[in-house]
């Protein structure tokens, strides 16, 4: 609550609706479009941020795409392209937030992993790109930390999206995935905005280089390869 936040997507009529719930809640909210492939797009991104708000303080780098095969069957433009959007976007927002916020007196980055790096289940251009996340919080916690700089991970394990219910989830894989849970729960894009808003606070301020894993107990039972 209270939060002056940016939503920045390639899609703005998305990025206008996240826009008006947050509004609701009780916030001020901006869209912007972006393309986080770009660098220069990044670069404004962060420019109207300031220009609009005076300061940033927080980033929350969440973007992804998925990918199905071994190494032997993905091609390699597929490889490139996961690797583009779930790891150089990561690296290429930071690069454009991190001045601002030193510039600030410091802050905090999460970035968005998934329990795929903790747990391979056959998604191997996937699994290696979020594993890279992870990687990359680590190295970026350590080389900002002195400029007050906070940067941490959030690994989310099955969760029902938009997205999911766009890609045609049947009823029984939903409840599939629900079983794989140790709580017998499904998880909504709420829990893992939690996990976020905890790490980007003050309440997490000793925190940092740490992957949260947000995924009802998932990685705690054995993996199905056709869990998802």
């Amino acid at each position: 609550a209270g939060a002056r936040v940016v939503v920045a997507d390639r899609d703005l009529k998305l990025a206008r609706r996240t826009v008006e719930m947050i509004e609701s809640i009780s916030g001020q909210a901006i869209a912007v479009e972006v393309d986080v492939t770009r660098s220069a797009d990044c670069a404004a991104m962060v420019k109207t941020a300031v220009e609009r708000f005076g300061r940033l303080d927080v980033l929350d780098n969440n973007v992804g795409i998925g990918s199905r095969g071994s190494v032997v069957d993905l091609g390699e433009d597929e490889w490139r392209r996961v690797m583009q959007v779930n790891v150089e976007t990561m690296f290429l927002v930071a690069k454009h937030a991190i001045p601002a916020m030193k510039r600030a007196g410091g802050g905090a980055i999460v970035n968005v992993s998934s329990i795929s790096a903790l747990r391979p289940r056959g998604l191997t251009a996937y699994t290696a790109s979020k594993g890279a996340v992870i990687a990359l919080t680590r190295a970026m916690a350590v080389d900002h930390g002195r400029e007050g700089i906070r940067v941490n991970c959030v690994a989310p394990g099955p969760v029902y999206t938009p997205m999911v219910y766009a890609g045609g989830m049947t009823p029984a894989a939903r409840e599939k995935r629900k079983n794989a849970s140790v709580l017998r729960q499904e998880g909504t894009g709420w829990d893992i905005g939690h996990a976020v808003r905890f790490l980007l606070s003050d309440y997490a301020r000793y925190i940092t280089g740490h992957t949260l894993v947000v995924d009802g107990g998932t990685t705690l039972t054995a993996p199905e390869r056709d869990s998802q």
